[in-house]
């Protein structure tokens, strides 16, 4: 639980979207595009129908004009190319035209409870007129363009729970097609991934008046979704300490269940060197500015290319092939190899671990409760265990405190704040967890052991948190990210890499060490291609 180490994850198999894509094949969901209102210029707007065996829920997508001037990343933009509703149920005509009139004003429009999920994104505008121009053309665009950049469009934002008005996480924390983490806002991506390809292929046949070219549906495999991403996302992690113990201990305990095995199957190998292949193939694609994460790059493909020469030769004759490979990975690997090992290893064996995918969902609520019997002797002495790691800081240094986290007051997104050169410190968020906790341990220490947390509380109403948390982390052993979150030398990018692995992303470009894009559901099936399978498996 690292930073250094967080700052260098890779997808697996128990990724989001990866279990959302599982479900849909075994459930054997139905996409079809329902509606398609869009002009020969390619704005307009257009419905995504998606049948589950329960319900049914739409992507509404809008497609707008926009000035080259006003296309950024940035979250203080007003206008966007795209925007989309993922709708619960089937809108009729006067829910679309609420939906057209607040959809693309984003958090200035209004919603309501069968809005489901928010999102916008921007084209990639040379690669997107790049597709248009050959399409339209009868031809195809180079692999190697569409490898440059990864997908056509890259969102900025996709908002679940409840945000701007839009359905509360309760409303369909019961609904087993979402109650998995970020599964709505996964469902919500991997549609708009069809609408950017739709959409180009649209505009390409309205060019060439219909004698264009379609991509090929390799290269539209190859493409995924883009996000920007920046610091909004860097507090989550740290605000829901049950939720990512679920996380963590899941992929944990897959690891666990793999290395334990006493054997490697040929289907297991085999799958095995499929993924590493297709990890190899994918690593020669990415392309960063970034200095650290280019040579990241180059050691990790380094790094594959040792595991496919040495691979059968270490998993040879052990007694536990799979954990033989990963400890020579945990010797003589970056990290980044290591945690790619640890993903090439679970992807061959999802009858042991797709399992623990339900695991990774929380109701946070029943650990807020503070155990206000627990004695300050105790509570001390949980704090001695399981954060002895927060020893390592000197909290009287400048460096130590360099940084403070704080909500802006125009678009209410965490932010980092300079100690020593903004103003803004008197309002900062309870995210400098290790220092809070020393400051809590030195408070402690004054107190009688045997007087109950409840006595002190009242005294001292300014620890509830931090009792919280302590309480929270003594049995969940991955609740907290173990190192200083307000140091100078912390990079909220680690943060993010990791939540984002968890989603299922992939190609980490920083952009600084507070925002990087990343593509989603590049190399994945389309909706459409999972019911085309099943429809032929049946």
């Amino acid at each position: 639980m690292r930073l250094e180490r967080l700052g260098a994850s890779h997808p697996t198999r128990l990724s989001f979207l990866r279990t959302l894509m599982r479900r849909a094949a075994r459930e054997r969901w139905r996409v079809r595009s329902a509606e398609w209102a869009i002009s020969d210029a390619g704005y307009g707007h257009a419905v995504y129908s998606v049948a589950t065996p329960r319900r049914t829920y739409c992507l509404v997508a809008f497609s707008t004009p926009l000035e080259d001037a006003q296309r950024t990343d940035r979250v203080i933009a007003e206008a966007w190319d795209t925007s989309y509703v993922l709708y619960d149920g089937v809108p009729d005509a006067d829910e679309i035209a609420r939906l057209r009139q607040n959809a693309p004003l984003q958090e200035a429009g209004r919603y309501c409870a069968r809005d489901l999920v928010l999102a916008r994104a921007n084209k990639s505008v040379r690669l997107f007129d790049a597709v248009v121009d050959a399409l339209a053309k009868g031809e195809q665009p180079g692999a190697a363009l569409l490898a440059s950049v990864g997908y056509l469009m890259r969102t900025t934002a996709v908002y679940g729970n409840g945000k701007f008005g839009i359905a509360d996480r309760e409303e369909i924390a019961e609904r087993p097609e979402l109650s998995g983490p970020f599964q709505a806002e996964m469902l919500t991506v991997w549609l708009i991934r069809s609408f950017t390809i739709d959409l180009a292929e649209h505009v390409a046949a309205r060019r060439a008046s219909g004698h264009a070219a379609q991509l090929d549906p390799a290269l539209q495999r190859s493409l995924g979704v883009g996000n920007a991403t920046g610091l909004g996302m860097a507090p989550f992690l740290v605000r829901h300490p049950v939720l990512m113990h679920n996380w963590f201990h899941a992929r944990e305990a897959a690891l666990a269940r793999v290395r334990a095995q006493p054997a490697a199957s040929g289907a297991t190998q085999a799958g095995f060197l499929a993924a590493l292949a297709a990890m190899q193939s994918k690593v020669r694609t990415w392309r960063t500015a970034d200095t650290r994460q280019a040579e990241a790059i180059a050691a990790l493909d380094a790094d594959l290319a040792t595991l496919e020469r040495i691979a059968a030769d270490v998993t040879r004759g052990a007694a536990l092939p799979w954990d033989a490979l990963y400890r020579f990975a945990e010797a003589n690997f970056s990290l980044e190899g290591q945690e790619a090992t640890v993903a090439l290893i679970l992807e061959p064996h999802g009858e042991l671990i797709d399992d623990l995918a339900e695991s990774m969902g929380a109701d946070e609520s029943q650990s807020f409760r503070i155990d206000g019997a627990m004695s300050c002797g105790a509570l001390r002495a949980l704090i001695a265990r399981d954060y002895a790691w927060t020893r390592r800081y000197d909290f009287s240094s400048e460096e130590a405190n360099a940084r403070f986290w704080y909500v802006s007051a125009e678009k209410l997104e965490p932010r980092l704040g300079e100690r020593l050169n903004e103003p803004g410190a008197e309002r900062e968020q309870p995210l400098a967890i290790a220092r809070d906790i020393a400051k809590l341990s030195r408070a402690l220490e004054v107190e009688p052991i045997s007087i109950a947390v409840a006595d002190f509380l009242l005294r001292h109403p300014e620890w509830r948190h931090v009792v919280r948390r302590a309480q929270i982390a003594a049995r969940h052993p991955y609740a907290e990210i173990r190192d200083n979150l307000i140091d100078a030398g912390m990079r909220p990018i680690d943060l993010l890499r990791s939540k984002l692995a968890f989603f299922g992303a992939s190609r980490f470009d920083p952009r600084s060490d507070r925002w990087l894009r990343i593509s989603l559901f590049a190399g994945e099936p389309f909706p459409e291609d999972i019911a085309r399978e099943c429809g032929a498996a049946s």
